[in-house]
């Protein structure tokens, strides 16, 4: 997911209005993002993100379902002048090595439709299809493969990769006749003590217009769902860091695009969007919200445990040790996690359909696979920049026609 991967949302900050975060006056700043759901691919005029998968899959083949997203526009957008606007995409791509580690979670999808030969033809044509001025992706293991096709398009690109064993990480790309990278800063979060992913922070400036300086950040934050401490943590760096950059360049709006790991009903959500959180309020293994979103759960086939269960467990396992809290809240002895940051969730602040949204706005899925089904990816922006325009996600009804993606009639 803000922007569009799932979706895609533009952003733009309004003429000669004050900036609750920075109490300084700014003109007319646009920016058009495009989020896409983890794992996406797709033609460049039918899209959605992932390998969708579905439980209730027929046995008898039937008609395939139309696969077309569409643009949904917010008030902003008729007060923005085209050449203010740009546009930002967040593509979770599946690294190639996890297809082989995680193939259980793709045992609907074709071997063919998973090579990487492949998906890197309908990736790119999906991107170069969407024109975006800035990229970012995860779970990234093929990084020159891609920026030797994405150079060619007129993009530069920067690569880090995840510590330890793993091979994949966060790439960003931008258009060079658009954008100059200022400064660009990874993030190594094994040098804070929160696992081995990473994290990319990036100042542009538009080259049209001389004065309009823009932070983004990119990220994949760790996916155990028993680890909330660890994503706070991650999350609160990377927000602290973006803050900081921003300051140093008189207060540059900021974007924040990535996997997250968190549904929108969660306390991580809750933190990300309202700048604090209540640790002693919340089970730390049940912050992220990804135990509620199993596809059978989601889509009713079955129920979960027994309610007198679930909150005995919850109850037994949701004390804080003070080395967890420590790692969430970077304070020691300290149970409120804060980050700096006032930000919008692009996809929240642009009504959509009720097929396709959740009752905070979110769309109902931007993952889709045998254990999984719900929203993990978001844009995230803020003060100075507002969503004018996101390309909306697929309804639930048809993903679960696909009957698994990639998908026949799409020729991946």
């Amino acid at each position: 997911m803000g922007c569009c991967s799932a979706g895609s949302p533009w952003l733009t900050t309004p003429s000669l209005i004050s900036n609750a975060a920075t109490r300084s006056f700014r003109p007319i700043f646009s920016l058009c993002c495009i989020k896409f759901p983890r794992n996406y691919t797709s033609s460049p005029t039918a899209s959605y993100s992932r390998r969708w998968y579905n439980p209730e899959r027929r046995r008898q083949l039937s008609p395939a379902p139309d696969i077309i997203r569409h643009w949904v526009e917010g008030d902003a957008l008729s007060t923005v002048p085209p050449q203010e606007r740009f546009t930002v995409v967040s593509y979770n791509i599946l690294g190639d090595r996890n297809i082989s580690k995680h193939g259980d979670l793709y045992r609907n999808v074709p071997s063919n439709y998973l090579d990487w030969d492949h998906r890197k033809r309908v990736i790119c044509e999906e991107l170069l299809g969407l024109n975006p001025d800035i990229i970012c992706l995860q779970e990234v293991d093929k990084y020159y493969d891609l920026l030797n096709v994405l150079e060619k398009a007129g993009y530069l690109g920067s690569y880090k990769r995840r510590t330890g064993s793993s091979v994949d990480g966060c790439a960003m790309f931008w258009k060079a006749d658009k954008f100059q990278l200022l400064e660009g800063e990874s993030i190594e979060y094994r040098q804070y003590g929160l696992q081995d992913n990473v994290a990319q922070l990036s100042v542009f400036k538009m080259r049209e217009a001389q004065s309009r300086r823009l932070v983004v950040g990119n990220i994949h934050v760790l996916y155990n769902p028993s680890r909330g401490d660890v994503k706070l943590g991650q999350i609160r760096f990377l927000s602290s860091r973006a803050h900081i950059l921003s300051e140093k360049w008189d207060t540059a709006p900021i974007v924040l695009a990535g996997d997250y790991n968190s549904t929108p009903q969660s306390p991580i959500y809750k933190f990300l969007s309202s700048s604090e959180l209540n640790l002693m309020l919340h089970n730390r293994r049940e912050l992220s919200g990804q135990r509620q979103c199993h596809p059978s759960q989601v889509l009713g086939l079955r129920r979960e445990k027994g309610i007198l269960f679930v909150l005995m467990d919850r109850f037994l396992n949701s004390s804080w040790s003070e080395e967890e809290m420590n790692v969430a809240t970077g304070a020691p002895k300290s149970h409120i996690a804060l980050h700096p940051l006032k930000l919008n969730s692009s996809y929240a602040m642009v009504k959509g359909s009720q097929t396709t949204r959740g009752d905070n706005g979110e769309p109902l899925a931007t993952s889709y696979h045998s254990k999984f089904l719900g929203t993990v990816d978001y844009l995230w922006y803020s003060d100075g920049l507002v969503a004018t325009k996101v390309l909306d996600t697929l309804p639930i009804n048809i993903l679960k026609e696909t009957g698994g993606l990639p998908f026949k009639v799409l020729s991946f």
